[in-house]
């Protein structure tokens, strides 16, 4: 046992590890509980001023870390919490119910969600219906489409696993099924939308003219080329039978209500999930200059699409959007709040970047960590956390995500230099990969990270060149494996650095 949790043992702390609930015991051994129900215990009272204080997950910072700053060198079960409570912050667990409509009096609840979330709040909408309301089952239906691995039961929802970020013909069908559900509701019936992150690529119905290889080779080409989420969905919208508010129009006749979980900067509904039951600010001429800017070999038929002015999205004033109502349910700066509590109890003044970064991943790394050599050199105790979304211009051959070539970047950049740690990661539990449930969330790195790459003689700039990051942090055993963390806000980055 290290250390820093030789010293949690002592006092019989808690914290989270992998996808499981661990505890710390007295004497030096684990208890684990897996499962989800802790989260929605801990964020249901997160959401009433909850501090991790009085539930033992840290106990009051005076205590704990008064007693351990000379002791404890180990800061990634802090570093791991940190995390941990932004995402309870967003858990569908936690934040749908209050936000549920009523059910109608007399039509059906058709239930179509999308994303990372789609699975879990499908699940939680289910409890709140048939077991809170005692709505009727046979009234209750719907499609879930969230990606390969984030499914759990449900029992009138039918979840479809698909593939993120690249689409496949799981993703096909779903979107297939899901439009053809809102095209059979009447006047009377709810159409209630629940979108996360990752719906884009979840919902997946290639506009008349486009095929479905044709629309991967653009995806395909989008994520290579560094463009911002939003760029990329505005290319997605205007290549799409579904998003750009086109499933609004297909359920125009009920009433539509569409709950979010926001993984984009700023919020823009119109960017969550690429709009589908929102208007869209967009045009088709956006679309074809972020072709041009990036220049994306493309074939003649998406160009073609992209040049016909009857493939234009949804926009403000349509009729289709007359009965139809949007809401955020959860934020990226509600989970980064989140983080920044934490810190703060456990004794850290806190520099809060904000949560809604853009930019090349190693360019927003350099930047940090000078804040995190500046804050070292005048003997600071602060923590640098910062949220929203980077992006990696793929140049070499290697496998990582935003998440992991920060880390790799900001390892590079604070040369050994003692008393920093930090943590990147992706609040869905994934950070680029192949797309499979077992990705890496992100990467931490501290001093033994450091300690590893002399050892091993590994050239941090080396692997940063060959984007391979994930292979950097495998061998020295620095990846955050969290598993499916069933939401999604955008990426968390802390740096916890400790006075002299």
């Amino acid at each position: 046992m290290s250390p820093g949790c030789a010293a949690l043992a002592n006092l019989g702390v808690r914290y989270l590890s992998e996808s499981y609930r661990e505890e710390v015991m007295r004497d030096g051994t684990f208890r684990r509980d897996r499962g989800t129900s802790w989260i929605r215990d801990l964020g249901r009272r997160m959401a009433r001023g909850f501090s991790f204080a009085g539930n033992g997950w840290i106990t009051e910072s005076h205590v704990l870390y008064a007693g351990l700053r000379e002791v404890m060198t180990d800061r990634r079960p802090l570093l791991r919490a940190i995390f941990d409570a932004a995402v309870a912050a967003a858990h569908p667990d936690v934040v749908l119910s209050a936000h549920l409509p009523s059910p109608p009096k007399k039509g059906r609840v058709i239930c179509l969600a999308a994303g990372k979330g789609a699975a879990a709040m499908a699940a939680a909408t289910e409890r709140h219906y048939l077991d809170n309301l005692g709505f009727e089952p046979q009234r209750l239906c719907g499609i879930a489409t969230t990606r390969h691995g984030h499914g759990v039961p449900t029992r009138k929802i039918r979840v479809v696993e698909a593939g993120h970020p690249v689409p496949d013909e799981a993703g096909l069908n779903g979107a297939e099924d899901s439009l053809r559900l809102a095209a059979s509701a009447e006047a009377g019936d709810l159409l209630l939308v629940l979108l996360s992150g990752g719906g884009s690529a979840n919902w997946i119905a290639p506009i008349e003219g486009v095929s479905f290889a044709q629309k991967q080779q653009v995806t395909r080409a989008l994520l290579r080329s560094g463009a911002p989420i939003g760029e990329i969905n505005t290319v997605r919208k205007h290549l799409s039978r579904i998003k750009g508010g086109r499933l609004a129009r297909a359920g125009e006749r009920a009433e539509i209500v569409t709950l979010a979980i926001s993984d984009v900067p700023r919020d823009d509904p119109s960017a969550i999930a690429s709009g589908p039951t929102v208007p869209d600010p967009t045009t088709l001429a956006d679309a074809r200059a972020i072709v041009a800017k990036y220049d994306l070999a493309v074939d003649d038929a998406v160009q073609r699409v992209l040049e016909d002015g009857k493939n234009e999205s949804c926009k403000p004033g349509d009729a289709v959007f007359a009965h139809a109502r949007f809401e955020l349910i959860a934020r990226p700066r509600q989970s980064l709040d989140a983080a920044v509590r934490l810190a703060r109890e456990a004794g850290y003044d806190i520099i809060d970047l904000g949560a809604d970064l853009e930019g090349e991943a190693r360019d927003v790394a350099a930047e940090h960590a000078q804040h995190a050599l500046q804050a070292r050199e005048q003997d600071k105790r602060v923590a640098i956390l910062s949220g929203g979304e980077l992006t990696v211009t793929v140049r070499g051959q290697g496998r990582g995500g935003p998440n992991q070539e920060y880390a790799l970047a900001l390892a590079s950049l604070l040369n050994a230099t003692p008393g920093i740690s930090a943590l990147a990661a992706d609040t869905d539990g994934a950070d680029g990969g192949a797309g499979g449930a077992t990705d890496p969330a992100g990467a931490i790195i501290d001093h033994t990270t450091f300690a590893r790459m002399k050892s091993l003689g590994l050239d941090a700039s080396a692997y940063l060149a060959n984007n391979d990051a994930s292979a950097f942090f495998a061998a020295t055993g620095d990846l955050l494996l969290t598993g499916p963390t069933l939401t999604n806000v955008n990426d968390i980055r802390v740096i916890l650095v400790d006075s002299k």
